[in-house]
């Protein structure tokens, strides 16, 4: 694998991660724009979601973000409700505010698949911020399969992006990333692996499907996890449930966490459902090669219209046994 200058004894990164802000408004959509899945997307924006995400949460992120100082953000999909072009377009505008996209690694989620839409004025908007580095990035970009994997590397950790966004059926919220993904996926793995690497798989759904309902799962999570298992990562961070949930892999006997956060911008009565998200300190003992993960959860509180400090954990993660053979 060329390019790739970072080892292990650098890595120090801190970094956030937060999820599903669906930051837009819809309030000037055409009916026209809405003959298709997207108008009950839209009628649960106008009866409980525009309710339920408020900007000022977000400002308020914004805020904290800016105390809290992290070197990356991660966002893991459904910045928008329906997918439309201007949504992209506000995303965009709001991500510009959150930092430049060196600094900030986006994924889709299922809310920008909505319905089948050209890549020019949707998820081209994004590109910046979705593209691998210029040592592992396609030539030319059409669409989501010339993106995904994307590789990103910051201080020695590997940001592994998938895009499980894909069209489904109305009432439906499942994801796919499909065996061409897939395989590239070990591929990334494996080398970065063999770099010594710090490797955090990010993706929209959750990677196994018993922890979701079954019309939002992620219809192969059983290869992913596969995968997973095969060639191991050090963390896996999704969205998509709207709540703080925490679960494990196992590679080679060895725990892989997997962590996901509610909405960056929910309003809620319910702790693991209000606004949050995460930030990630890892370290590396040199001699031992082990893991070391702390984590903060900071989490919206109402009453000051402020993030505050919340759970707190820290993990300890023994080095993976090599892959190669």
């Amino acid at each position: 694998m060329q390019g790739i200058q970072q080892t292990a004894a650098d890595t120090g990164l801190y970094f956030a991660h937060l999820s599903d802000p669906h930051l837009t408004s819809l309030t000037s959509v055409r009916w026209q724009q809405l003959l298709n899945k997207r108008l009950l997307g839209y009628l649960s924006w106008h009866r409980r979601r525009r309710a339920e995400h408020q900007m000022e949460v977000l400002d308020a992120l914004l805020a904290d973000l800016q105390v809290t100082s992290p070197g990356h953000v991660v966002v893991t999909g459904d910045l928008t409700h329906i997918g439309l072009p201007d949504e992209f377009r506000q995303a965009r505008n709001w991500l510009e505010r959150l930092g430049h996209s060196d600094a900030v690694t986006v994924i889709p989620g299922n809310h920008e698949s909505c319905a089948a839409a050209p890549w020019r004025g949707t998820f081209s908007e994004w590109e910046s911020y979705m593209r691998s580095d210029a040592a592992f990035a396609a030539a030319a970009i059409s669409g989501p399969e010339d993106l995904f994997p994307s590789l990103r590397i910051r201080d020695g950790v590997a940001f592994i992006g998938l895009s499980s966004a894909c069209v489904t059926a109305p009432l439906m919220a499942t994801g796919a990333l499909g065996r061409a993904q897939l395989e590239r996926l070990e591929e990334r793995l494996q080398e970065t692996a063999e770099q010594g690497l710090f490797r955090v798989v990010l993706l929209h759904h959750s990677p196994r499907a018993e922890d979701e309902k079954w019309r939002k799962r992620l219809t192969d999570s059983r290869a992913l996890c596969a995968v997973l298992e095969r060639v191991g990562a050090e963390l896996v961070l999704h969205g998509h449930g709207h709540r703080a949930h925490r679960s494990e892999l196992s590679f080679a006997g060895r725990p892989i966490p997997v962590f996901g956060v509610s909405s960056a911008s929910a309003m809620s009565q319910r702790e693991e459902r209000r606004a949050q998200y995460g930030l990630y300190r890892i370290g590396r003992d040199i001699d031992s090669g082990d893991w070391s993960l702390d984590i903060e959860v900071r989490i919206y509180d109402s009453s000051r219209n402020r993030f505050v400090g919340g759970q707190r954990h820290q993990l300890l993660l023994p080095a993976m046994p090599s892959t190669s053979c």
